[in-house]
Parts: structure tokens; C-alpha cells; sequence
């Protein structure tokens, strides 16, 4: 399936990249089954009280829908994360919103949770062979706000509620840049409330499933210090570290990177990884954290892991690397273990504390 896929990248690139994406979708969706890959033990993560086949996984925001979660599954991630799904359909920002800078390996996009609700999401999701807990192929459902909610943190309770039964995690993603307000969501008072109600409907109706808080990579670390603590004081789950950027540096050279939006892709892998090693060491293991953001070779999911992360996502390399990206980071991976004689779990933080004391990212 993926070198089907990789062979079409070329003429993917000439079309419209919301267009080209659809079409991916499409022809996932149209494509036989494949089994699950049978990964190396030596690639497997126990983490959030399940254990994840290999530490790569498939970001929110390129199955939106939950339309194709299984076939990313057996295009070889340990983990797929659908969404972020909102409770009422809505459709997001106008088109254009997605826009590649080829020159600098990045993508910009400001869909602004383009959704079709909770409903034919949960339909899709029940549809799935050996669905629910115990998970036999991890999907995540990646949960938001609608854009004209009058209450925002009951949408995120109503995620919960939603999907209890269908996800083997939740994610609630607070931080996307697309949503006017909505990472307001991540000041101190209205994240505890958030926490909170999001915590006990969760207790309530899927008290077995966990619960991540996706934040952004701009915040102030004054900021991130409230967040963090707030989160160890709920006891969440875990934190996925980051989501997009709408910093641009200075080294961008596309003739779209003016365009208003979140910033993905190689340029968000200086910012996010520092982010990502400032979060392991304010957390001292309190839960484990996800890496995203510019993850586009077997040298940088390393690093993601060295930063703090015990697992990694990715989505914005697919748009230049293809699906043959998963299998090159898993065995890069396992080159290193080999290389030198140590366990996955070695890698995950060792260069946090260095990568603190350096200069921060321009």
C-alpha cells in the first residue's frame, strides 16, 4: 500500500494540498485490508497503561474524520489518532487553508476544526473489527470545541461521552491556533476548570481510557510552568507536545510562509523539541509525554525521544516522504538500539536537561 501511495506523491503534489489530501483519504478508504505489521519487541512502549506495538504514531489532523484509522494501522504506525472532532459539524475556515512550503520541507493550515460532528465519526469507529478496550489496534480520538460554543469545556465533555467504549485514548487539544479563544483554554484558571470537568465525565463514563492535553509550542515558559502544574495536579495522563507553531522563523523561504495559520513540518522541530524537553523536566515523570512536530527522519524521532518523549507522532512528513517514513524510522531505531546495546526506554529524556540549558530557539 505505501509504495502504491509513495508513487502517487508526485502528481499528489501538483493539485491543491486539501484536494490532494482528500483524495489520499479516498483511496485509503478504497484499498484492501492489510494485517497489521508484526513489529520487533524491541520496539514496544508500555505507556498510559497499554503497550503500543512500535512508538510512531499517525498525528491528529490527517484522518479527521476516523475514516481510515486501520489502514494507517497497517501502513505500520503503533498508534493512530483520529481527529479533532467536534460535538456539531461545522466547517471550518474558508478555502484556501492549507498550504505546503516545498522549499522549506513545512506546511501551513488554518482549517479551524473543519468537522462532521461527533455522530458519524462514533459510527465509523464502532465499525472497527475488535473496537474498544482491550485495544487490539490503538486509536486515539482527538476531541475540540465548536467555534460557536457557548461553553466550550462541555464540549470537550461531550467528546468524552462520545466516544467513551470507541477510543483507546482521549485527546483533548486545546491549543490549535485556528479557533479564535481557544487556547485561552490553556491560562491556568480556565484549564483547571477544563481539567476538571473533562476529568470526572471521564472518570465517569470511561474510567479505564486515558486522557491526554495537547498543548501549544508559542507558550511563554513562565506559562508552561502553570500548565504543567496544573496538569500534575489533575493527574492527567499525559501531554502531547506540540501542536502547530504561528512563530515564523526567520530561515523560511516559501512564498506562502506569510500566510496566517499553524506552522508544521521541519521548521516546528527546533521549537517543539525544546518545548517537548522543557515539559520532561518540569513533569519529573509524573506521566509520559508524546513528541510532535517536524519528525521527518530516523535522526529526528530520535531526538524527539532524547527530549523526553516516550512516543512520537508525525503528519506534515508525509506530505514530502510518504508512508515509507514509518518503516525508515522504526528500523533507523533499532539501528541505534543495536549500535548501542541499550533498550527503548534509555532513549527518552537523556538530553532533556541539555537541551534546557541551551539557547532557546530563534
Amino acid at each position: 500500500m505505501s509504495t502504491l501511495l509513495d508513487l502517487a506523491l508526485p502528481v499528489a503534489r501538483l493539485l491543491d494540498p486539501e484536494t490532494a489530501h482528500g483524495l489520499a483519504i479516498r483511496a485509503l478508504s478504497a484499498l484492501p485490508a492489510r494485517p497489521v505489521p508484526v513489529d520487533d519487541p524491541r520496539l514496544a512502549v508500555e505507556a498510559f497503561g497499554m503497550r503500543f506495538p512500535n512508538p510512531v504514531g499517525l498525528a491528529a489532523g490527517f484522518d479527521k474524520e476516523a475514516e481510515v484509522p486501520d489502514a494507517m494501522l497497517g501502513a505500520g504506525f503503533g498508534f493512530v489518532e483520529v481527529g479533532t472532532i467536534t460535538p456539531r459539524p461545522q466547517p471550518g475556515n474558508a478555502r484556501p487553508r492549507n498550504f505546503r512550503l516545498a522549499e522549506d520541507r513545512g506546511v501551513i493550515n488554518r482549517y479551524g476544526f473543519n468537522s462532521g460532528g461527533h455522530a458519524p465519526a462514533a459510527a465509523r469507529l464502532a465499525g472497527r473489527k475488535g473496537h474498544g478496550r482491550p485495544c487490539a489496534g490503538i486509536v486515539g480520538v482527538n476531541v475540540g470545541a465548536n467555534k460557536d460554543s457557548v461553553d466550550r469545556a462541555a464540549d470537550y465533555v461531550a467528546g468524552i461521552s462520545a466516544f467513551a467504549g470507541l477510543a483507546c485514548y482521549f485527546t483533548a487539544n486545546v491549543s490549535s491556533p485556528n479557533t479564535p479563544g481557544l487556547r485561552d483554554l490553556q491560562e491556568e484558571h480556565a484549564l483547571d476548570d477544563l481539567l476538571a470537568r473533562v476529568m470526572e465525565a471521564r472518570d465517569r463514563v470511561a474510567p479505564q481510557v486515558p486522557l491526554l492535553l495537547k498543548i501549544a509550542p508559542d507558550l511563554a515558559l513562565a506559562h508552561l510552568d502553570g500548565v504543567v502544574e496544573v496538569a500534575r495536579r489533575r493527574r492527567i495522563d499525559g501531554l502531547i507536545v506540540s501542536n502547530t507553531t504561528i512563530a515564523r522563523p526567520a530561515t523560511l523561504r516559501s512564498p506562502f510562509k506569510a500566510e496566517t495559520g499553524g506552522l508544521s513540518g521541519r521548521p516546528l522541530f527546533p521549537l517543539s523539541t525544546r518545548m517537548l524537553a522543557e515539559v520532561y523536566v518540569r513533569a519529573e515523570g509524573a506521566f509520559p509525554l508524546v513528541g510532535v512536530g517536524g519528525i521527518d527522519s530516523p535522526e529526528t524521532a530520535i531526538a524527539k525521544l532524547e527530549a523526553g518523549a516516550s512516543l512520537i507522532q508525525l503528519y506534515s512528513a508525509l506530505v514530502y516522504e510518504g508512508l515509507g517514513l514509518v518503516p525508515r524510522i522504526k528500523q533507523g531505531l533499532l539501528d541505534r538500539l543495536a549500535g548501542e546495546g541499550v533498550a527503548l526506554p534509555a532513549l527518552t529524556g537523556r538530553r532533556a536537561r541539555d537541551l534546557v540549558a541551551s539557547p532557546f530557539p530563534a
